[in-house]
């Protein structure tokens, strides 16, 4: 008896330990029980029936595939070796099971085809400078072609588009004379427009030096001007002071001749030794001779007004 409960017990423990399935949280767990699918286990522990449930677990990861090289005709029959990756992922884990026995290698034989039928459409160039359409032309078409199959493909990346040599000698050649090509109108641009400032600075200055010339002009004769206005204001008003003077103190020929004659020392001081009398010389010496006469006369009077009261003083 103690035999026969000691065994019960042991088998318990087994079938207790057997009936326990732990999930981890990347994994999903589909139960078959007796050859038909029974439910999905979710992460954690869980029991099942031992001897009858079979767990099988399905990684619901994110999976890297690696697209192998292959050689590729493109739209203008050039030769290209391409290969890619794929970023793929499993979203329903019973249709990832059931409906496709090896999704990883059915998604890898799906991009080599659709990545031949893609850049099939394109020309050597296009392919070369359209990664992100062609990247997002295979995502679309992978993913929709493995919907059914419970995974979904995230992203596609082209790692490398490799031409042939002579190909790509072509390409380098051409792109060293596009290059040169550019740097020569570039550079004749840029001295074009170096030729075309240098003639607007030119012309600005020529404009500005005429400007500041005609300037110039036009303040010095403004000057000049006002030079000219200010002595004839000044001469003017010195000769009508001169002729209010001489109207005021009512100049004869005795005043005119004297003043004839304080000038001809200034006219004799010439170093050229010329004495120029001018054609009033007659007048002049006429009322020259007037002032000698009065003078004279003035003495004369003189003279008699002295003797005649020499002789009352005498008289008396």
């Amino acid at each position: 008896m103690m035999i026969f409960v000691g065994a019960i017990v042991v088998f318990a423990f087994i079938m207790g330990i057997m009936s326990i399935r732990i999930i981890r949280p990347f994994e999903r767990g589909l139960v078959e029980r007796l050859g038909k699918y029974q439910r999905t286990l979710n992460p954690g522990l869980n029991v099942i029936i031992p001897f009858l449930d079979i767990v099988l677990k399905v990684d619901m990861r994110e999976v890297v595939l690696d697209v192998p090289p292959q050689l590729v005709i493109t739209k203008d029959n050039v030769n290209v070796e391409v290969d890619a990756i794929v970023y793929c992922q499993v979203t329903e884990p019973t249709r990832s099971r059931y409906e496709i026995s090896n999704y990883i290698r059915a998604a890898t034989k799906l991009a080599q085809t659709n990545l031949r039928n893609v850049l099939g459409e394109l020309d050597l160039d296009q392919c070369l400078s359209s990664r992100d359409t062609i990247n997002s032309q295979l995502r679309d078409a992978l993913d929709s072609a493995t919907d059914k199959w419970g995974v979904k493909v995230n992203r596609v990346e082209l790692q490398r588009i490799d031409p042939p040599v002579d190909i790509t000698e072509a390409m380098s050649r051409q792109m060293k004379a596009e290059r040169d090509k550019r740097a020569a109108i570039l550079e004749a641009e840029g001295e074009r427009q170096a030729e075309i400032t240098r003639a607007e600075g030119a012309k600005k200055a020529a404009v500005l030096l005429a400007e500041g010339e005609a300037q110039a002009v036009r303040e010095r004769a403004d000057a000049e001007k006002y030079r000219q206005i200010t002595v004839a204001e000044g001469e003017s008003k010195a000769i009508g002071s001169v002729f209010n003077a001489i109207h005021e103190g009512r100049p004869d020929s005795s005043i005119i001749a004297l003043k004839y004659l304080e000038m001809l020392p200034r006219l004799a001081d010439n170093p050229a030794n010329k004495l120029f009398i001018p054609m009033e010389a007659a007048g002049v010496m006429g009322a020259l001779t007037s002032m000698l006469e009065a003078a004279n006369l003035t003495g004369v009077s003189t003279k008699t007004k002295a003797k005649n009261g020499g002789s009352k003083t005498q008289d008396s």
